[in-house]
């Protein structure tokens, strides 16, 4: 191939490049007002959609918490002995380590775990997403 039209060829595809590759959009105009600046920055950021997540979230999170306190507890307490074992600590010198109240929290935050779990895989059997 000659050099002239190695050059013709590597033209057109420069043309190809330049038509393909779309031109940036321009940058959005500055919002003029507070007011106008507060709008924009809800929708920038979904503030809304956020604080509706924040509301469900909330409820979802006390519904959980009701199965767990009033439906699973009552059954596993039958099985647990008192209550006591939740005032268990541990003295080192000055510092008093409360044992008992940890591993209480460990067992709350593992039968939670469990419910949510339950309740998302019952979720993933509906057309709910």
């Amino acid at each position: 191939m000659s050099e002239e039209i190695l050059k013709d060829i590597l033209a057109e595809v420069r043309e190809i490049k330049e038509v393909s590759i779309p031109a940036p959009a321009p940058p959005a105009p500055k919002p003029e007002g507070m007011v106008e600046e507060f709008k924009v920055f809800l929708s920038k950021y979904g503030v809304v959609g956020l604080a509706v997540a924040l509301i469900i979230g909330g409820a979802a999170g006390r519904l959980v918490q009701a199965l767990v306190n009033d439906i699973l507890m009552p059954i596993i307490t039958f099985f647990i002995p008192g209550g006591a074992w939740q005032e268990a600590t541990l003295t080192l010198g000055p510092i008093v380590l409360l044992i008992g109240h940890f591993v209480g929290t460990i067992i709350d935050f593992l039968i939670i775990a469990f419910a949510v779990f339950w309740i998302m895989k019952i979720i993933e059997k509906t057309p709910l997403k």
